[in-house]
């Protein structure tokens, strides 16, 4: 059997076979619904038959545009398993994991919601998504390996220094996530953090009338955490509770870093409600709370800050703040293709709403007459 290859089918070559001009076919391809019916068939039946396949390069050249758009994750690692004894050709590793150690990460979990709606927006528009991940990625990588090779690119707020993002916006659109960035002249995507947290804080101070407070708050230099902070420090201002009386610590947005930090407050004094800024904190202090023998919500009221599926499974079930994630990634691909379409005018700001979710963690009320 012969194994050479004849040469791939071109644009003109569907173009001949359909009976029509290249524009048409490039039309079809985009916008196939701008065709006229009978006009759109030949051209797919063409396709079909030649087996070809648009390219890049040349949808680049004709549309000055390559049908990608990009997701810059600099601070979401790529996590090898280096552990020893690590078998990579079939066999069985037995894990002492009491501690939950392979729990995924905040991040991975975060990230994995954003990549699948900025996945799911960028096929319906027929547009690919090319995803780069890792930590610390090098000015050239991000000009020319990612800014080069796409038509916009979406990246995580405070992930990567603004005279590079200013330096990458003269060639392409870029939307930032998870903070409004109109003031550095860029669009942005956000949820309304602030909003959320000052809301189930609220809950917890006015609406269950707990005084005895604890914050596991994120890592300092999130975005994310400042404003989940600020509508904490409201829910207080607001119920007249001095901030001095909360005792405050800041996690990774970790599980294990959490529980750690929690098993700490126990021991110093076990207050009423552990209001934490994210969910993977949460499920930490659920993890050290019960390990003390106490009771949730009984003894100590637990919120979180994310609405990921572990927290409608844990036990107790946990109430949390949830953000739309997925769809954080999808209107973000909305707001590249927007700004393509539309490249004049001032930055734009999306923000997304968010809702509290009472669970068994910290109910509508703890009375228990009132179920």
């Amino acid at each position: 059997m012969s194994t050479q290859r004849t040469a791939p089918p071109t644009v003109y070559d569907v173009a001949a076979a359909a009976g029509v001009s290249i524009a048409t076919v490039s039309r079809v391809l985009r916008s196939p619904d701008a065709v006229r019916e009978g006009t759109r068939d030949r051209v797919q039946a063409a396709i079909r038959s030649l087996g070809y396949v648009p390219s890049g390069n040349a949808r680049g050249l004709a549309g000055r545009r390559t049908g990608v758009v990009g997701l810059l994750l600099p601070g979401f690692d790529v996590v090898t398993d280096e552990r020893p004894g690590l078998v990579t050709d079939g066999g069985v590793r037995v894990v002492d994991d009491r501690r939950h150690v392979t729990q995924p990460t905040a991040s991975a979990l975060y990230f994995d919601e954003v990549l699948r709606g900025a996945e799911t927006e960028a096929w319906q528009r027929g547009l690919a998504l090319m995803v780069a991940a890792g930590r610390g990625p090098s000015r050239d990588v991000i000009v020319n390996d990612v800014a080069g090779r796409v038509d916009g690119l979406a990246v995580l707020a405070q992930t990567v220094p603004d005279d590079l993002l200013e330096h990458v916006a003269r060639r392409i659109p870029v939307v930032v996530l998870a903070d409004d960035r109109r003031s550095r002249g860029f669009d942005s995507v956000s949820v309304d953090n602030a909003a959320g947290m000052r809301t189930v804080a609220a809950h917890v101070i006015a609406g269950l009338d707990i005084r005895s407070l604890a914050y596991v708050a994120g890592p300092v230099d999130s975005p994310d955490d400042h404003e989940r902070s600020i509508g904490f420090r409201q829910a207080l201002a607001d119920a007249g509770v001095d901030p001095a009386s909360v005792r405050t610590v800041h996690g990774d947005f970790g599980r294990v870093r959490a529980r750690e930090l929690a098993h700490a407050l126990l021991e110093e004094r076990v207050p009423r409600a552990v209001i934490c800024s994210n969910d993977q904190s949460a499920l930490g202090v659920l993890d050290a709370v019960v390990a003390r023998g106490l009771r949730v919500p009984e003894d100590v009221v637990v919120t979180g800050f994310d609405g990921i599926d572990a927290g409608r499974f844990s036990t107790p079930p946990l109430t949390t703040v949830h953000q739309p994630m997925g769809e954080l990634g999808r209107a973000a691909v909305r707001a590249i293709v927007d700004r393509l379409d539309h490249p004049d005018g001032p930055p734009r700001a999306v923000r997304l709403p968010v809702e509290v979710l009472l669970r068994e963690s910290c109910p509508p009320s703890l009375d228990p007459s009132a179920d």
